[in-house]
């Protein structure tokens, strides 16, 4: 740890002032080109506001990537890097196209699945697919399933200001502490890269949350949101993968499913909610977790604070119980965490919400 804290140090503060330094021009940009987002019954901004935070989130990264890289002993540009830099741009510009024109749901989705495979497939030989859940034909969708899955949900997520950055800059940070905390003596290199990477990340995205802090400048956009769901899911995979290959037991799968729930919390109330009351699920709305949080606190900003200190709890919850080794207390957390978060669900469900009338079923009063 010693002889790479400087790199761990530098990594993090120039991927920061890099995207703090960046965005400014970004804003500038957006309005110049008319890349803003427009108010309206769904959202809560009043005002006209640059959509373009997606863009320097990913300038950001990808560079600190290349530095990453660099810096690396052993590391180079080879098919796993290349796939993952590939996978972050085509979502990106997926994000931005949707941005400025709209896109078809269907197409969007195709999108993701395509990124999804490029990163897996890039990353993973078969042989090691078909290791990981007992075949390819199994370990394939779920893993394809769960990045798709996270993408929406940090999509979904994305519906106040600052929410979505300051938590990715978190659970970024949460990845770094587990690439320390699962050092071995035959991983120590590839540890050492991925903690690099999730202190890109984070910087990037701690850089960008002073200006898409209430009130924002600027929004991440779909471009923004996806991105942070394809690094955090894709992060999460190979997090499991080493997780399961330390403690040799195949339940440390559920780590980083532990470590993004509150994301999954999040897209499964507003399914679930939106199911129930006769509503297409991607049909946007101020119906989120975020959005009956702030109906019951009165504050945009305290909103943000309670869900980074929730996220920074289940953060060093998932960290401490990875290091303690125990796969008994993995699943009795994580059914913990189930239970509270059915609890929080059902009090959140009870406070009213806003509902535009033309997302309204005929016939049924909804909250």
């Amino acid at each position: 740890m010693e002889n790479r804290t400087w790199e761990y140090l530098s990594v993090f503060i120039m991927s920061f002032l890099f995207v703090y330094g960046l965005t400014p021009f970004i804003i500038k940009l957006a309005r110049a080109l008319n890349f803003e987002d427009k108010p309206a019954a769904r959202k809560i901004h009043q005002q006209k506001t640059p959509l373009l935070g997606g863009l320097s989130v990913f300038i950001g990264f990808s560079l600190l990537c290349i530095y990453d890289v660099a810096i690396s002993p052993n590391r180079y540009f080879d098919l796993p890097m290349i796939g993952y830099l590939l996978g972050g741009l085509l979502i990106t510009v997926l994000g931005l196209i949707d941005d400025k024109f709209g896109m078809h749901p269907a197409i969007k989705l195709l999108g993701q699945i395509t990124v999804s495979l490029i990163f897996i497939l890039s990353s993973f030989r078969i042989a090691e697919l078909n290791h990981m859940f007992g075949s390819i034909y199994i370990s394939l969708p779920l893993m394809v399933l769960w990045m798709v899955g996270l993408m929406n949900a940090m999509n979904f997520l994305d519906n106040m200001d600052g929410i979505l950055s300051g938590m990715a800059g978190i659970l970024g940070l949460g990845y770094f502490a587990f690439s320390l905390a699962n050092i071995t003596g035959s991983n120590s290199s590839e540890m050492a890269f991925i903690g690099l990477i999730s202190l890109s990340f984070a910087g990037a995205t701690l850089g960008f949350l002073p200006y898409n802090f209430n009130p924002a400048k600027i929004f991440l956009g779909d471009a923004g949101s996806m991105f942070i769901g394809y690094f955090l899911s894709s992060m999460g995979i190979l997090m499991g993968r080493f997780a399961v290959l330390t403690r040799q037991n195949n339940i440390f799968y559920l780590l980083p499913v532990l470590l993004l729930s509150y994301a999954i919390f999040d897209i499964c109330l507003v399914s679930y909610t939106r199911t129930r009351d006769g509503r297409h699920i991607s049909q946007g709305g101020r119906d989120h977790s975020t959005h009956r949080l702030l109906t019951m606190l009165g504050s945009v900003k305290i909103t943000a604070i309670i869900v980074y200190a929730l996220n920074l709890m289940i953060v060093l919850t998932t960290v401490i119980i990875f290091i303690t080794g125990n796969g008994v207390l993995l699943i009795a957390t994580a059914i913990m965490f189930t239970l509270f978060f059915l609890f929080l669900g059902h009090k959140l469900d009870q406070i009213p919400i806003v509902i535009p009338i033309n997302q309204q079923k005929t016939g049924r009063s909804l909250k």
